[in-house]
Formats: C-alpha cells, structure tokens, sequence
C-alpha cells in the first residue's frame, strides 16, 4: 500500500488497480524514490523468511528495489516485477533482478517461489486475480505477503499540507470530497482486511492472518520535502505547483522547529499457500 497521511488518502480499494495513470507515475524519480522513502522493519522480513519453505522470492511491484534488497540481505534470491521501465532499470542498477510487467499479465514461465511479497504496491493489483496468480506460482506451503506503512503527520505539517494542495490542484480527486472517513490506520486496516478478503476469495490460501509492527522515524525538514514528491497526490504535479507545495509545507516545519518524529504503523496481509487450485476463470495468465 501507499505511504499515507491523512491529507493523501489513497484511490477507493475497488478502482485502485485500474487507475493505471496514478500507478505509473512514481517513476518520474526513482533516485529521490529510492533515497525518500522509507525502509520496511526488519522484524517483517525476518517474520516471513521465517514463515517461507526456502528463500526465493517473487517481489510484486518492486519499484526501486527497496525491499527487494532488505529480503537479499537476509540471504534471498529475489525477482522483481514492475510495470514501469524506470523503476526496473534504477532497481537492476542496485542489484536486483527485474521483470517488467503488470502482474496480472507476467509470464511465470512455470517457476515457482516460496514467498510473493508485495510491498506498498498490492492495491494497485486486480484483488482477487492477483492472490489466484501468487498461488499458481508458489509451491505448497509458500506465503503471500502483502504490506504497507500508515502515518499521520504532525497537525501543523498536515493542515499545511491539505491547505496548499487545494489551492495548486483543486480538481485533483484528493480534493473532491471522495477521502474514506476516519483516521489513517482505520482506513488501512480496512483496506488491509480488504486485501484478505481477496486472498481468501481468491482460494488456494489457508486463513490470511493481519500483521502489525509499530516503529517511529525522525525527519528534518530537508528529507520530509525530498519524501513529499514521491507520493501519490504529487507525483504529476506541475514544477511550480510542487515547489508552492514544498515552500509551504517547509514553512510549516519550520515553525514546529525544523523537524519531527512520526509514528509509522507497517501493516500486512499474509496467508500460506495449500494444496488447493484456485477456480480456473480467476487465474489470469
């Protein structure tokens, strides 16, 4: 899933991997994206090798290869698939293997893995086709794990944030009363519940288990507007209606004193593969 506060709330869970122009878009800068964003904890990846049969790894919506690399250093071999070329190629330059494709309409070429993560990317795949295709190519007793991070910026910072974006992008869907209610991790966790209940449709799986991990990071004002562009309410923004963005979030920090510590919730969805074939007319290629 996307990284997300409360002023970027992401596409509705049922359009979200049709909205392919949104999906594409955060290639524009994959050296910032793989410099800004942050990190996944290391208690996950060490939960689901743990959880795995062995240690190759299908990695869906791999982008820059963030976490791709974190499986490689707890001694995986991992293949990416992405369908943005830009992503790929920044991630090939970083070490990991990369295909490039949707994952609906990846050739497997009849390898199996016994793990398919998918990190800050599972909602941009079809939620119920995309679990039958990891079950196809995972062994018996291989994991699906999907995850994402949740957060809140400070009030201050966010409140800036929704004032200045509405006035840059007033047309912009974030901007046209469609947010979901409530808070950001009430909002994930449906998502995520939602992300299980495709698993689960799906067949193939036994019962899909949620996952949480709670840490904290801290950013200066520099690295909170280097994280800004990559998100998904900024990513097609004009030049100038980004740098107005930047300048008033900057200010906001400012008077905060230069920087903060936000609190990131890392959710996921994950179920074990069984013997069971997934139904023929959701298995996609």
């Amino acid at each position: 899933m996307p990284t997300k506060s409360r002023e970027q709330p992401p596409p509705a869970e049922r359009e979200a991997h049709q909205a392919r122009e949104m999906a594409e878009s955060f290639g524009v800068d994959p050296e910032r994206y793989d410099r800004a964003r942050p990190r996944y904890p290391e208690a996950l990846v060490e939960r689901i090798v743990a959880a795995s049969p062995g240690r190759d790894l299908l990695d869906v919506g791999c982008g820059t290869g963030i976490e791709a690399r974190q499986f490689q250093a707890a001694g995986c071999t991992v293949l990416g698939v992405d369908p943005d070329a830009r992503m790929a190629e920044f991630a090939r330059r970083t070490g990991v293997e990369v295909e490039v494709a949707t994952f609906e309409e990846w050739d497997s070429a009849d390898r199996v893995f016994d793990a398919v993560v998918a990190g800050q990317a599972w909602h941009w795949v079809n939620p119920v086709a995309g679990p039958a295709k990891a079950a196809r190519v995972l062994r018996p007793g291989g994991r699906l794990a999907v995850f994402g991070h949740v957060f809140d910026a400070p009030a201050e910072v966010s409140e800036a944030f929704t004032e200045v974006f509405r006035r840059v992008a007033p047309d912009a869907p974030f901007n046209r009363g469609t947010r979901p209610a409530g808070t950001a991790l009430e909002i994930y966790q449906t998502m995520f519940a939602t992300a299980a209940d495709g698993i689960r449709r799906a067949g193939g799986f036994d019962e899909p288990e949620q996952w949480r991990f709670d840490w904290e990071q801290s950013y200066t004002r520099d690295q909170w507007l280097d994280h800004l562009p990559t998100t998904g309410a900024l990513t097609r923004l004009p030049p100038d209606g980004l740098a107005e963005v930047l300048d008033h979030v900057g200010a906001a920090i400012d008077r905060i004193g230069g920087g903060f510590t936000m609190p990131y919730v890392t959710l996921a969805a994950t179920a074990t593969r069984t013997d069971e074939t997934p139904p023929r007319s959701l298995r996609g290629r």
